[in-house]
Order: structure tokens, then C-alpha cells, then sequence
């Protein structure tokens, strides 16, 4: 027996029509600035953070991150 979509029948139609007229497909548009922004940050996230962190900080954090790994 298929599974019944727990979704409204009006939301179904509204995306069924949303794909049929659309001429991109499902492809968002992306602000060029926000992105660059973004990836900016991104880029420096975790060498910012190592720099900060002590030797005995960054053993701690390892150890519970190797800890969490092993207990699953």
C-alpha cells in the first residue's frame, strides 16, 4: 500500500503548478554579495578559532570529540 503524503492537497497542487511553470527548475537566486560574504568567513572559521585556543583546550575538545565518536 503507498504512503499517503501527510501534506495538504492545495500545497501538492500549488508545487505541482510551481514546477510545471517554471523555467529554471528549483534553482534559488543567490545574492552574488551575501555569498561572498559567506564564504569569507567560512574560510577562516576554524584557523581563527585553533589560533585562539591553548594546547590544553584543544586536547580537551579533541578528546571529547574522540570520546562522542566512540561511544556511538
Amino acid at each position: 500500500m503507498p504512503k499517503r503524503s501527510s501534506k495538504d492537497i492545495n500545497v501538492i497542487a500549488s508545487n505541482v503548478i510551481a514546477k510545471v511553470t517554471s523555467d529554471s527548475g528549483d534553482v534559488p537566486i543567490k545574492d552574488p554579495h551575501a555569498v561572498a560574504l559567506g564564504r569569507k568567513g567560512g574560510l577562516k572559521g576554524g584557523q581563527a578559532r585553533a589560533k585562539k585556543l591553548t594546547a590544553k583546550q584543544r586536547s580537551e575538545i579533541a578528546k571529547k570529540a574522540a570520546r562522542t565518536r566512540w561511544a556511538k
